[in-house]
């Protein structure tokens, strides 16, 4: 008995580990499904410094939502108009997901863009499809934009 009950222990747990969220994986699948190899050469899901730079030429209304710590905040941060800045921990917290606009595109920016990245996919995945990896974070985007700031913000 003590065996059956040792072995039947042993099988909930090894069965468990290579259970899943099968609704989740569902989800995932619709998304990612369609990234193909022609749609990643496309860059579906990015805004690059040259794109925010032309946006704000074009006068496009846009969010940047900055992911980053409070901490890396105090030292730069964007201030571009209507600018969130909500860390990644906080995000998914019903009531700043709330202050996240549907109508417009909301360029998500990290330092390096990879934590960006996985807050783009996951805003996508819960139906932010106007969410985009701000390619690079705001490291690239200084080392870009450099002195030329003001060609591009003019009041």
């Amino acid at each position: 008995m003590k065996t059956l009950l040792t072995i039947l222990t042993l099988l909930f747990f090894v069965t468990s580990a290579f259970a899943y969220d099968a609704e989740l994986a569902k989800r995932f699948d619709a998304m990612f499904s369609q990234m193909t190899p022609e749609v990643l050469t496309l860059r579906p899901c990015q805004i690059t410094t040259k794109d925010i730079l032309d946006m704000i030429k074009k006068k496009e209304d846009f969010v940047i939502l900055d992911i980053r710590t409070p901490a890396e905040t105090k030292l730069i941060a964007p201030v571009w108009k209507g600018s969130l800045l909500i860390p990644m921990h906080e995000l998914f917290k019903p009531h700043n997901l709330a202050k996240l606009p549907k109508d417009k595109k909301i360029a998500v920016l990290c330092h390096t863009g990879d934590r960006a990245a996985a807050t783009t996919i996951a805003l996508r995945a819960i139906g932010f499809t106007n969410a985009y990896q701000f390619k690079g974070g705001i490291a690239e985007f200084a080392k870009e934009i450099g002195r030329t700031a003001t060609e591009y913000i003019k009041d």
